[in-house]
């Protein structure tokens, strides 16, 4: 069940004037199967198809109401723009993953410099924008979960968002977080907004 408190902070947002807008809901399903269906329903519409942006809320995400539009800010200079929010509990960590400038490339949390757009290499899914194009080069599934023993290797583990950001860098497609968009993230069992 959504919280009243969530959907309150999505029916404030407002959206950019004279443009579409459509929300597609998907419950019951693995959260990379979720998306990547999603993605196919947009990408298998005659009209949404032609869209440009493809927006993603989580159902624990509190966006600002002007939060669409700033992330809509660094869409010309950047493939994907994500809010900023933290893991839940008391020791959270900012899900901003990774600086693209340093080398061996990784998901390490970055620490986020304020009101800025700050390239990164993955970040959570909770609130973000992406361009629709990348789903059409890119081949599918574009979301996996993994969690694996491959014998001789060692384990794989990675959240869908995460092997996302991983596999789209191939492609050479860049993504930020815009650090002036707030989104609180919602705990049910505690009912604190982190």
């Amino acid at each position: 069940m959504i919280s009243a408190k969530v959907v309150q902070s999505w029916m404030s947002m407002f959206t950019a004037m004279n443009q579409k807008f459509m929300r597609i809901f998907l419950e019951k399903m693995e959260v990379g199967d979720a998306y990547n269906n999603g993605i196919k329903t947009v990408l298998d519409h005659p009209e949404l198809s032609k869209w440009k942006y493809i927006l993603t809320l989580e159902e624990d995400n509190c966006p600002p109401p002007d939060g669409i539009m700033k992330l809509y800010e660094g869409m010309d200079r950047f493939d994907v723009v994500g809010g900023l929010y933290w893991t839940k509990g008391e020791h959270g960590q900012p899900m901003i993953y990774g600086h693209p400038s340093e080398m061996p490339k990784t998901f390490v949390p970055q620490l986020p410099v304020p009101d800025f757009l700050q390239p990164c290499n993955g970040l959570g899914m909770g609130f973000t924008l992406f361009k629709i194009k990348m789903f059409k080069k890119m081949p599918s599934p574009w979301f996996k979960t993994l969690q694996e023993y491959v014998p001789g290797q060692g384990t794989k583990a990675c959240t869908q968002d995460l092997y996302f950001f991983q596999e789209a860098a191939k492609f050479g497609y860049k993504f930020a977080c815009n650090t002036s968009c707030r989104v609180g993230h919602y705990d049910q069992g505690s009912e604190v907004i982190w």
